[in-house]
């Protein structure tokens, strides 16, 4: 089993950062890789990036590209997501998923645990 527990959401106004962490506990070392997602309201679960725990490599959407950057703290079992330049758009809860197995990297159906998710406003 893993657990996993998302911290760093809040309100910030467009063009600010936030800096989104992942604690991990459990069974960490049949972790594949880790990801985040968020979902506005009214829409889908959407993706935002990954990241492989070996190797380090990483994915971004598009609309994310740039602008925010995934990362692994493995001694600290602690996944990232730091969030700069942030839009209207970018509001929505963050989830924190992570996969102990080979699938989709950019699909909710690749990732196998989840945590319970974290706010960000942003506004205009």
């Amino acid at each position: 089993q893993v657990q996993l527990v998302e911290s760093g959401g809040g309100s910030v106004q467009a063009g600010g950062s936030l800096r989104l962490s992942c604690a991990v506990s459990g069974r960490t070392g049949n972790i594949y890789g880790m990801a985040w997602f968020r979902q506005a309201p009214g829409k889908e679960q959407e993706f935002v990036a990954a990241i492989l725990s070996v190797g380090g490599g990483t994915t971004y959407a598009g609309s994310v590209k740039g602008r925010f950057t995934i990362s692994r703290d493995n001694a600290k079992n602690t996944a990232f997501l730091q969030m700069n330049s942030l839009n209207v758009e970018d509001t929505g809860v963050y989830y924190c998923g992570a996969r102990t197995s080979y699938g989709s990297i950019q699909l909710p159906s690749g990732y196998n645990y989840w945590g319970q998710g974290t706010q960000v406003t942003v506004s205009s």
